[in-house]
């Protein structure tokens, strides 16, 4: 546990953050606290036509940027995303929603809170990817097990193998191809289609 400050001071420093604020006072504190974190820190003002490149982390005064914009500049992107707002307004409620942003601080802005803003919005972050990444993961393993069946059916009513029949020829083709049984059935499922098309007998 006594790392676990370290590695999360260490996150930080590698961060590459881009500050969307007016150049008032908010925004010079906003900034130089970023900058004596150790982050690399890029300032625009208005909202930029597109990201830095490695940018992972944004800033952004939200009553002052058009949130539609923001949202197609941010598309592909997936940064972090800090919203800081003036006033608690159903304006500015709307752009953090619309935004999704993973942290918000409220103007005026404090050397104090920032860093906490900072870390949390980033844990937010990677929570989320991790997240994600397990959905999609899910995701492939319910369509590849789809496929399977669908094909050991395809095996049973076209080949009259029974079902511990075909799933054995597919997961011994998949091994000899060193494949996965997802490909291999995904393969016999096109090839039962096209010969279907075609008004190709089996």
């Amino acid at each position: 546990m006594k790392g676990q400050p370290r590695r999360i001071l260490d996150d930080l420093r590698r961060a590459r953050v881009l500050v969307i604020h007016p150049r008032d006072e908010d925004g010079t504190v906003l900034i130089g606290q970023l900058r004596r974190l150790g982050c690399e820190v890029n300032a625009a003002w208005p909202m930029p036509a597109a990201l830095p490149e490695g940018t992972d982390t944004v800033f952004i005064s939200v009553e002052d940027t058009a949130t539609d914009q923001a949202v197609q500049v941010f598309e592909g992107h997936d940064p972090a995303i800090i919203a800081v707002v003036t006033y608690e307004s159903p304006t500015s409620l709307r752009a953090i929603y619309d935004l999704n942003a993973h942290g918000v601080m409220s103007k005026p802005l404090r050397p104090l809170g920032i860093l906490t803003q900072f870390t949390l919005a980033r844990y937010r972050h990677s929570y989320e990817a991790r997240l994600a990444a397990k959905v999609r993961k899910l995701e492939e393993t319910l369509k590849g097990r789809r496929l399977v069946d669908r094909a050991i059916r395809l095996l049973v009513d076209e080949q009259g193998l029974d079902e511990d029949a075909a799933y054995r020829l597919l997961r011994d083709q998949a091994t000899s191809e060193r494949v996965t049984m997802a490909a291999i059935s995904e393969d016999l499922i096109a090839a039962h289609e096209t010969m279907r098309r075609l008004g190709l007998k089996r």
